[in-house]
């Protein structure tokens, strides 16, 4: 059975639909009614559901860890995702941008490069990601370094990525299965977008 779990901290509402091991959905918005909308919207169908008045152990944990990452926090744990239902399309790309890095931010085109399909594609999964923030679809932006789109609004995009700055320089690259992400800093993309 999935539990969906909200709580508001600090005037932000957060969500998780999860068992006692995965999470199958995450939401962050400015309305307890939003986020149990979008939880909803994610979780598999033909699965059993309950809202949670109390949440286990690990909900509780899923959402700290959810505002950790909405606060631009590093989070170095890698908390089980229940994936199953998705495509496996869907989960490679998933898998990609989950390993872009607090400071970083990386392309639709580059995302594409190592999980297969073209950037479009990637853009459609980064659109419906049910992980958000967990699955960091706000670090995934154009190939000329600017915002691209985002489902919660370019300017909420923007907020995570100022959270996220490390005064990081230069960019890298991530080695994934013998393929090469590129990554760039968050600075590169928020000074484009101050000049527009």
């Amino acid at each position: 059975m999935i539990g969906l779990y909200t709580k508001s901290l600090e005037n932000v509402w957060f969500g998780v639909a999860c068992d006692e091991k995965e999470i199958f959905a995450t939401s962050f918005a400015p309305s307890k009614e939003r986020v149990l909308q979008d939880l909803l919207g994610n979780i598999p169908f033909n699965v059993s559901f309950q809202k949670l008045e109390t949440p286990s152990a690990f909900a509780e944990h899923a959402i700290a860890v959810l505002k950790n990452v909405y606060d631009g926090r590093c989070v170095s744990e890698n908390i089980a995702l229940g994936t199953g239902h998705l495509s496996d399309y869907f989960r490679k790309v998933i898998e990609v941008a989950r390993l872009i890095p607090v400071g970083y931010v990386s392309s639709y085109g580059a995302v594409a490069n190592v999980a297969g399909g073209s950037p479009r594609a990637v853009g459609h999964v980064m659109a419906l990601n049910p992980f958000a923030p967990i699955v960091p679809c706000h670090r995934v932006v154009s190939a000329d370094l600017t915002l691209g789109g985002y489902a919660g609004g370019l300017d909420a995009k923007l907020a995570f990525l100022n959270r996220e700055k490390r005064g990081c320089d230069t960019e890298q690259e991530i080695n994934v299965n013998g393929k090469r992400l590129a990554v760039f800093p968050v600075e590169f993309v928020l000074r484009r977008a101050e000049k527009e």
